[in-house]
C-alpha cells in the first residue's frame, strides 16, 4: 500500500467533514430565519402551539408529495419498514420529531418576548451540553465518540460566545424563567439529530427521515395543540395574509434533511456547534437587519458572534476521535 493509497480514505473524510460543517453552519441560518418567522407566527395567531402546527403541517404536507414522487423516497419508506420489521432500526429511533416539534413550539411561544438572541442562547446551552452525552453514549450513527480535550473546549467557547453575546438581556428573571422552555428545547435537539441519523441510515434517503421527523412532530402537536385547546380554549389571533409567516415548515425540511444526512460524518457535537455558529450569526443578522421590541444587539453579541465561530472551528479541526 502506497503513501497515496494510505492518505486518502483520511483526506477524504476531513473534506467530508469541512463540507458538512459548512452546510451545517448555512442551515443553522436558515434556523434563525425559522425562529423569526415562527415567533412572529405565533404573536399573530396568540398561539404557541397553533403556529407550531401551522408551521410543521404545511412542512408535512410538502413531504407527503415530494418523497412518494421521488424513487429514493420510495426506496426509503420500503426499506424503513424492512428496517422496523427486522429490528435494524428500534422505534425509539423514529420519535426525533416530537423535540423538533417542541422547539418549534417554543419558537412561537417564546421568541416574541426574548427575541431571536435570547432564544438562540438558551437552545444553545442545552444543545451544547447534550451533544457531549449523546456523542458519548453513541446514540448517533457515528457510534460512541470520546470526548476528547478539543471537542470539550469548543464546546465551552460555544456557551461562553452565546453567553457573551446575549449577556446583556440575561439580567431580567422574568426572561430566564421564559428561557427554560427554549433550553429544554436545546437538550432534545442533540437526541434529534441523533436519531434522525439512525433512520436516515437505515432508510439511505435523507428526505425519508425528514418525513419520519415531520409525521411524528405533527402528531405530537395536534395532541398538544388539542390540549391547548381544552385548556385555554381557542386562539384569539386570525391567520396573517403574509406569504412568507408560511416558510417556517419548508425551511424546518431542510434543517432536518441536512442534519439526517451529515451526521454520520461529523458526529452530534460537531454538527451542534456548526448549526449553532450559523444560529448566532444568522440572529444578529436579523436582529440588525430586522429589529424587534425584544431584539437590540451591540458590541457584545457581536463579540459573541465571533468567538462562536472560533469555537466552532476548534472543534472541527480536531481529529477524528476513535470509536
Amino acid at each position: 500500500m502506497t503513501t497515496t493509497d494510505t492518505a486518502t480514505p483520511q483526506t477524504l473524510s476531513a473534506a467530508r467533514r469541512i463540507t458538512g460543517v459548512a452546510l451545517a453552519s448555512a442551515s443553522g441560518v436558515a434556523v434563525a430565519v425559522q425562529s423569526r418567522i415562527n415567533g412572529e407566527l405565533g404573536v399573530r395567531l396568540d398561539d404557541g402551539f397553533a403556529a407550531a402546527v401551522v408551521s410543521f403541517g404545511i412542512g408535512l404536507l410538502v413531504l407527503l408529495v415530494l418523497v412518494p414522487a421521488t424513487p429514493g423516497g420510495r426506496r426509503g419508506l420500503a426499506a424503513t419498514r424492512r428496517a422496523l420489521r427486522t429490528g435494524t432500526l428500534r422505534p425509539w429511533q423514529c420519535l426525533g420529531g416530537m423535540c423538533g416539534a417542541f422547539l418549534v413550539a417554543t419558537q412561537g411561544l417564546t421568541i416574541g418576548t426574548l427575541g431571536v438572541a435570547v432564544f438562540t442562547v438558551a437552545v444553545v446551552a442545552g444543545q451544547t451540553g447534550s451533544s457531549l452525552f449523546v456523542d458519548r453514549a453513541g446514540i448517533g450513527p457515528t457510534g460512541r465518540q470520546p470526548v476528547t480535550a478539543q471537542r470539550l473546549v469548543g464546546a465551552v467557547l460555544t456557551v461562553l460566545a452565546v453567553g457573551l453575546a446575549v449577556g446583556d438581556r440575561l439580567g431580567d428573571p422574568g426572561a430566564l424563567a421564559l428561557a427554560l422552555l427554549p433550553l429544554l428545547a436545546g437538550v432534545g435537539i442533540a437526541w434529534q439529530q441523533a436519531v434522525n441519523g439512525r433512520v436516515r441510515a437505515a432508510a439511505d434517503s435523507a428526505l425519508t427521515a425528514t418525513l419520519v421527523n415531520f409525521v411524528v412532530g405533527t402528531v405530537t402537536l395536534l395532541v398538544a395543540f388539542a390540549v391547548d385547546i381544552a385548556v385555554r380554549g381557542w386562539p384569539g389571533g386570525h391567520l396573517p395574509t403574509e406569504p412568507w409567516l408560511y416558510l417556517g415548515g419548508p425551511i424546518g425540511i431542510v434543517f432536518i434533511a441536512i442534519a439526517a444526512a451529515i451526521v454520520r460524518f461529523t458526529g452530534v457535537l460537531l454538527l451542534g456547534l456548526a448549526t449553532i455558529a450559523g444560529q448566532i450569526v444568522g440572529a444578529v443578522l436579523l436582529d440588525l437587519s430586522l429589529p424587534t421590541a425584544a431584539s437590540h444587539p451591540g458590541v457584545n453579541t457581536l463579540l459573541g458572534a465571533a468567538l462562536t465561530m472560533v469555537a466552532v472551528l476548534v472543534a472541527a479541526l480536531a481529529p477524528p476521535s476513535g470509536r
